[in-house]
């Protein structure tokens, strides 16, 4: 128990110095408690779970050092500038210890940068990116990673460091020749997986796409906020086209999702998408 509470002790003061940018302080703390760069938090104290506790029952469970560098989950909505050079230290510290964790942690540190709006905007994701690009990190899928939550520059910038192009990342950037070669070859799930994410994005041609594609569009997509239809997503985005469009093509308007118990009218009325609920009501009264 000693050891743990005293891990965790430690490991508290490392985020901080990282959230202060005080490469420092990091650095000797690295160079004095080794673990840090390897080991991961398998039981946080209250200053990491009052902060983000649900978070650490799933996406973030047992999170490496390195993992904080992305913001997501979300704690303080701020990065220091110089978090790239401190997710640099952090690598080169487990490489120095030969840890054999760093591939874990690589692999998914980048999807956490990916998926942060945080990183997006404070300036510092394709700098991160970057970092665990050069170190190693495995970078295939991770382009829809960053366009779940909207980070085009980002998904941009992981197919120019060759990461391998999807479909769904070439229907939500607007490569439409190559995202006709990539249906040709697409099982079902990918083209759903595409239609919720281009609906979620409010990419009203990738969805016309799509629906020229045969995609199912009252389909739920099984590896992508399964519990709602890409009509409830496409309402969230507030594209208004976008939900025309998939209504028109025949998406149901009294599904409601598995979570919230939501029509897609309740989810605009919830969001307040006034324009979207209005035309939805109308939909429904034909």
């Amino acid at each position: 128990m000693e050891d743990t509470v005293a891990f965790d002790s430690l490991f508290q003061q490392a985020v901080l110095a990282m959230d202060a940018g005080d490469v420092n302080q990091l650095k000797q703390m690295l160079e004095d408690n080794p673990e840090l760069a390897s080991e991961r938090l398998r039981s946080p104290g209250s200053w990491l779970t009052n902060q983000i506790g649900s978070a650490l029952d799933t996406f973030f469970k047992d999170p490496y050092l390195l993992w904080f560098v992305s913001e997501d989950a979300v704690r303080n909505k701020n990065l220091p500038s110089n978090i790239a050079t401190i997710a640099a230290i952090i690598i080169e510290k487990a490489k120095t210890e030969k840890a054999e964790s760093l591939q874990e942690q690589l692999d998914y540190a980048i999807r956490l940068v990916a998926w942060s709006w945080v990183a997006r905007e404070c300036g510092t994701q394709i700098d991160l990116l970057d970092v665990m690009i050069d170190a190693g990190a495995s970078i295939d899928g991770v382009s829809d990673d960053a366009l779940v939550n909207g980070n085009f520059a980002a998904a941009e910038h992981l197919i120019k460091r060759c990461a391998k192009l999807t479909l769904p990342t070439a229907l939500c950037l607007g490569r439409w020749n190559e995202a006709d070669l990539l249906a040709s070859i697409a099982i079902d799930k990918q083209k759903q997986f595409s239609l919720v994410l281009a609906a979620l994005n409010g990419k009203a041609e990738a969805v016309t796409k799509l629906i020229r594609y045969g995609v199912s569009i009252n389909e739920p997509s099984e590896h992508l906020y399964s519990h709602a239809t890409a009509l409830h997503h496409a309402v969230w985005s507030g594209s208004l086209d976008t939900v025309k469009l998939l209504v028109d093509a025949g998406a149901k308007l009294d599904t409601k999702d598995t979570i919230y118990d939501g029509t897609p009218l309740d989810w605009a009325e919830y969001a307040k998408k006034d324009e979207i609920a209005i035309f939805l009501r109308h939909a429904m009264q034909k």
